[in-house]
């Protein structure tokens, strides 16, 4: 059997929970069988897609840019990735679901599941009250923790690491909410407010993991315990090397390989042609830094090319109620990473390669 996807194996591991035939395919059990069972898998699948949308948006102009070859939940001789990369990776994944699930159940869309309303009527703080419609993370978090956690059937470190990461995700949702108040009075004089918790954008979740990601901590473990199996050993050393590291902090085992190059073996194409940002001044300082870190920093030059870029234009209201647009073209100039023509590099783009293959990225 090939190796499973993301979005396959949430939605298998979700079937497996349920105790679906096994004769079944993954398609039909999205088409068919238990209207609940149905609702959960849609979500769970659009869930897991948006925390891999938003680890594409989060790392466009890294090295790694959260290629679909590398987010293939399978084994490579026997072991699993467990990079600063991957841990970002499960992070995402397992927020994505929990966001989805908890914003469906806050829209109705479950049964027997909506707004959380355990606090409705107690006093929040000076002024306030609880009220309102709080998001029920309660739900989004429990269904994420069964399906996405049952992805992890090992009992080594790598899958210790996996499932700190899935829950690191699941804070992240928590730690981004954010209260929202009404006010109440006579003439708007606001005496009394009621206050809801409620999820915030999911870029302000992939914000946050990211730099939970810059600030991922190493794991330093005795590689032959660690590997063993569930062991009273491997429990033993598990436990010590996670001991002190918060929830909420990802968690890595394994340097991240030099992602300047093709690497077949993880599944990454490098930064050849990959294309870089220069010369908008509205750009971030970290986007301005794009073609530094892409292509110089890997021993790469910039090329400029003139390319048409076709988008929508001219578009008009039609009542009612369709909206029409014209295509225009439009020549931008756009950069990308080369190969020195000539088989040699700038001597300080020499030095700078020798600097990231003594792991300094």
């Amino acid at each position: 059997m090939g190796p499973l996807t993301l979005f396959t194996a949430l939605v298998l591991s979700l079937c497996c929970h349920f105790q679906c035939a096994s004769a079944w395919t993954v398609n039909n059990f999205l088409m068919t069988g238990p209207k609940a069972f149905l609702t959960y898998a849609s979500s769970v699948q659009v869930g897991a897609r948006s925390g891999i949308q938003e680890c594409k948006h989060q790392f466009r102009w890294e090295r790694w840019n959260c290629p679909e070859s590398t987010l293939q939940l399978s084994t490579h001789n026997g072991l699993r990735s467990a990079t600063r990369e991957t841990s970002f990776v499960h992070a995402i994944s397992a927020a994505g679901v929990m966001y989805t699930l908890t914003k469906n159940c806050s829209m109705g869309d479950f049964d027997n599941c909506g707004c959380d309303d355990s606090r409705i009527g107690q006093t929040g703080g000076s002024g306030w009250i609880w009220g309102g419609c709080s998001d029920n993370v309660a739900l989004g978090e429990k269904i994420s923790k069964q399906f996405v956690d049952a992805l992890e059937d090992g009992h080594d470190s790598r899958a210790a690491v996996n499932l700190h990461n899935n829950e690191a995700g699941r804070l992240a949702v928590k730690a981004t909410m954010r209260k929202a108040c009404k006010c109440h009075g006579v003439s708007g004089s606001c005496s009394i407010q009621t206050c809801w918790m409620q999820l915030a954008e999911f870029r302000e979740v992939g914000n946050y993991l990211k730099m939970k990601h810059e600030q991922a901590k190493k794991l330093e473990m005795d590689k032959k315990p660690a590997r063993a199996g569930n062991s009273a050993d491997t429990r033993g050393a598990i436990a010590h090397a996670f001991r002190g590291i918060p929830q909420t902090e990802l968690v890595y085992l394994e340097d991240s390989p030099d992602y300047c190059v093709k690497n077949q073996s993880v599944g990454f194409q490098g930064t050849e042609g990959r294309e870089c940002l220069k010369g908008d001044k509205n750009m971030s300082q970290w986007e301005k830094k794009s073609c530094r870190r892409l292509c110089y920093e890997c021993g790469l030059r910039v090329v400029e090319k003139r390319v048409e870029v076709v988008s929508s234009c001219n578009c008009k209201f039609y009542w009612c109620c369709t909206v029409k647009c014209e295509k225009c073209t439009q020549v931008v100039t756009k950069y990308y990473c080369t190969r020195y023509t000539t088989g040699r590099k700038p001597h300080n783009q020499t030095k700078r390669r020798h600097r990231l293959r003594r792991g300094r990225l």
